[in-house]
């Protein structure tokens, strides 16, 4: 069993960085898909962004291209997402989540593992 903990969210002004932490234990994620996504109040569960077992091929969502970055350290088992300036409209709970498969997808349904959520609040 995977177990998926998420750290680096807090409250931050318009513009801000952040850093989230993805840290898996129970098992290797060296050979699967590892996907981030997010939930604001009254909204559905949104992918924001995805990366392959290698770490070579990487996805997101269009408005976070650009500013939201996804890496991993396979010998740490943890992968990140860096993300510059936020906006108001990036607030939401973030989630982690990992597939017992090496294809990355964006429907939150075919992930197998998921985190408790980190929570992302930028004020305007």
């Amino acid at each position: 069993q995977v177990q998926l903990v998420e750290s680096g969210g807090g409250l931050v002004q318009t513009g801000d960085s952040l850093r989230l932490s993805c840290e898996a234990s129970g098992q290797t994620l060296s050979t699967s898909a590892m996907g981030w996504f997010r939930q604001a109040p009254g909204k559905e569960r949104v992918f924001v962004s995805g990366i392959s077992p290698n770490g070579e091929s990487t996805y997101y969502l269009a408005s976070a291209k650009g500013r939201f970055t996804i890496s991993r350290d396979n010998v740490k088992n943890t992968v990140y997402l860096q993300m510059t300036n936020l906006k108001p409209e990036d607030t939401a709970t973030y989630y982690c989540a990992a597939r017992n498969s090496v294809a990355v997808v964006s429907a939150a349904r075919l992930y197998n593992y998921w985190g408790q959520g980190t929570q992302v609040t930028v004020s305007s």
